[in-house]
């Protein structure tokens, strides 16, 4: 019997330390993952904003889907104007005398074409929709809306994806704590989102770090 307790404490000295393994090595690879995916959602979800900004300038609110949103970069124009204070002289009836009136003049130079404004050659703003790393090919969630704040009718929008679609093979339990973070260095709640239709905001939910260059 010795040799086979052995073979089976040695089994057991194996195993447990694989375990002992996972239990340190899991969490540093599944920060390693969700960061390089997290940076890439988030690039996306920049340049839904970025697009998103441009159609609100040129139409006064913003699209409802990504079609409206596309189209509107393939082919909408920004007007490029400049604007010089000036004045005149114009006759006061009160004061039965000329006074000088202020006033601003705008000119408009020209046009410039959005997509080369925002993206010039590049034509990842087709598939700004899809989501990183989705395994069933999931987009983006994005609504607008016009919304009452101070008796003023604002335009708003929202597009999200949940975190379990963009970290779908990992750990459930690191999953779970994932979604459960609440923190100022973290993304908190459970999913990843840029905008609101609550508020008037185009803010991401997203921490600092991912807005460095080198992310």
């Amino acid at each position: 019997m010795k040799p086979v307790l052995v073979i089976a404490f040695g089994l057991l000295s194996i195993f447990l330390g694989y375990k002992i393994y996972q239990s340190i090595n899991a969490p540093i690879e599944f920060n390693k993952v969700r960061k390089e995916r997290f940076s890439q959602v988030i690039a996306k979800l920049k340049d839904i904003r970025d697009s998103q900004e441009a159609y609100k300038t040129v139409n006064g609110r913003y699209a409802g889907n990504f079609n409206s949103l596309i189209q509107f970069i393939d082919t909408g124009n920004y007007t490029i104007t400049s604007q010089k204070d000036s004045s005149f002289m114009r006759y006061d009836k009160v004061y039965q005398i000329e006074l000088q009136q202020d006033t601003v003049i705008i000119d408009t130079l020209g046009q410039v074409k959005v997509k080369d404004s925002l993206f010039g050659a590049d034509s990842r703003y087709k598939t700004m929709m899809n989501v990183p790393y989705a395994q069933n090919g999931e987009q983006f969630e994005m609504k607008a809306n016009i919304i009452d704040k101070s008796g003023y009718k604002v335009p708003v929008f929202e597009a999200k994806v949940k975190k379990n679609v963009v970290l779908y093979d990992q750990p459930k339990d690191l999953l779970d704590r994932e979604n459960a973070h609440q923190s100022v260095e973290e993304v908190n709640g459970t999913e990843i989102k840029v905008g609101s239709l609550t508020d008037v905001s185009t803010n991401g939910n997203w921490p600092p770090i991912y807005d460095r260059k080198n992310n």
